[in-house]
């Protein structure tokens, strides 16, 4: 699937595939028509991570330029991170060379920063950039990746399925009495170019989910509304939670290693909007635990050939029962 190369000026002008996993249909529309794909009493859950400029590039004691993308940050205050030799984001991660370290973990490393606090958040955003592949056309800004509605700098890669929510969208799902609620999950590297690291992601990632949110989830689904997640790290958030306390959800801040994907049944969320993925991804994957494969198959022939774009800055695909 060809990948979107920058991010548009109206995102909520984008395509949108509905897709509705028992009925086994399937329709083209537009973000801009979300609000009345949806419908009163629905609950949007929306994960309010901005994105961190994670992308730090140095060079070793011997002067051999390294870059350090930072993959989590772990609950002693130190970041596990994955490193790379020369290059920038303008060749293909799968074509970087490895960096200039001893085995037994040549990219996958810890990291501690001498700075903590203020000073540590001010340097990154002095000198980090965020973290972009070469199928870009250009350079990227850090607030091109940022959803409209991000707060803490949890995630070192954007929650990419609320980009193309803007506030207009928003403002127009909450006049048809869709509710909204949010949580911050820390969504981490989808790429790192090494088939063995890549294979294990998504690694542990921590989230926060207010009282609020779960008070707001449980009320939906006791009065028989859809809850619907805005990207895999939401679900990931929720049912992981679930998981762990026995199917209840609880709020606060935790870790999940939860995975979707094939033979998963989702307990609290019905819905998912997210982006548009080609059979084999992993993130394609993820998406049976919402549809049969053979339906995900037949939509994404559908897409490919209708010319919908994947990957961060791409088109959009809800997932959801009528």
């Amino acid at each position: 699937m060809t990948p979107a190369c920058w991010p548009v000026d109206r995102p909520e002008e984008g395509r949108l595939l509905h897709v509705e996993p028992r009925a086994r249909r399937y329709r083209d529309a537009r973000v801009a028509d979300l609000p009345s794909l949806l419908r009163a009493g629905d609950l949007l859950v929306v994960n309010d991570a901005a994105t961190l400029p994670a992308s730090l590039v140095g060079r070793t004691e011997s002067g051999e330029r390294i870059e350090l993308r930072l993959l989590s940050r772990e609950l002693d205050g130190t970041w596990t991170g994955v490193l790379f030799g020369a290059g920038d984001w303008r060749r293909r991660t799968e074509d970087r060379p490895p960096p200039p370290v001893l085995p037994p973990s040549p990219r996958l490393l810890r990291v501690a920063f001498d700075e903590t606090g203020a000073a540590l958040w001010s340097g990154l955003y002095r000198t980090g950039r965020p973290v972009q592949y070469a199928y870009m056309e250009a350079p990227l800004s850090l607030w091109h990746v940022q959803t409209a509605y991000g707060a803490r700098p949890w995630s070192v890669e954007a929650p990419s399925a609320g980009l193309p929510l803007t506030w207009s969208v928003l403002l127009l799902l909450r006049k048809q009495g869709v509710r909204l609620a949010s949580l911050t999950h820390a969504a981490g590297l989808s790429s790192t170019g090494d088939a063995a690291l890549d294979a294990a992601l998504p690694r542990p990632e921590r989230s926060d989910i207010p009282a609020a949110t779960v008070e707001a989830v449980l009320h939906t689904r006791a009065s028989g509304g859809r809850v619907v997640a805005v990207g895999t790290t939401v679900v990931r958030a929720l049912e992981g939670r679930a998981a762990r306390h026995g199917g209840w959800l609880v709020a606060g801040e935790e870790v999940t290693d939860l995975l979707l994907g094939p033979g998963f049944v989702p307990r609290l969320v019905h819905g998912l909007l997210t982006g548009v993925h080609a059979p084999g991804s992993s993130h394609h994957a993820l998406l049976q635990a919402f549809a049969a494969l053979p339906l995900l198959q037949e939509v994404a022939a559908h897409a490919e050939a209708r010319g919908y774009l994947g990957h961060e800055f791409g088109d959009s695909c809800l997932l959801l029962d009528a």
